[in-house]
């Protein structure tokens, strides 16, 4: 089995995609409460801030800065899923088994994925302005004045974060 390397930042922020493994489900939408308390739950054990989020039918895409003194994102999205699998009480999880990180490097990286983050409902068609999609970080960016209501209008597409396409 290949082992991955990941890149441990105590305090670090990162840039994550989290899959199911049917990519035509609906399930995290779907079940968009039973996340939202698997998620609280894990924050419990695991210290972090999310800096933006959006969630989408079969993935999620997050920029996080890690609060715990490990920087343990792997155990995070371990209990995320294992929260949300257990949830459902399913047999067996329908996530995938690995997940994608990028260590966020400077300011401008920071800003290009939390954009990327916001404009992806409408990268992928789900609807035509971003402020549309509920199930976004948006909605508290707009409420603390980081973004204006009208933002992403019509969205161009956003700027490659190295995420590769479904």
């Amino acid at each position: 089995m290949v082992r991955y390397r990941r890149n441990r930042v105590p305090g670090g922020t990162f840039f994550f995609t989290v899959t199911l493994r049917d990519r035509r489900s609906d399930l995290l939408v779907r079940h968009i409460d039973l996340l939202g308390a698997s998620w609280r739950k894990a924050r419990e054990r695991i210290a972090h801030e999310v800096v933006a989020v959006v969630v989408l039918p079969e993935h999620l895409h997050a920029v996080i800065t890690m609060r715990d003194e490990e920087g343990d994102y792997s155990g995070l999205w371990r209990e995320i899923k294992k929260g949300f699998t257990r949830g459902l009480a399913v047999k067996s999880t329908p996530w995938q088994m690995r997940f994608w990180e990028h260590t966020i490097r400077d300011a401008g990286d920071l800003a290009s994925h939390i954009d990327y983050v916001h404009a992806n409902p409408v990268k992928h068609g789900l609807v035509a302005r971003v402020a549309e999609w509920p199930h976004s970080s948006f909605h508290r960016h707009v409420r603390l004045g980081l973004l204006p209501q009208d933002w992403g209008g019509e969205v161009d597409p956003p700027p490659c974060t190295g995420e590769r396409d479904a």
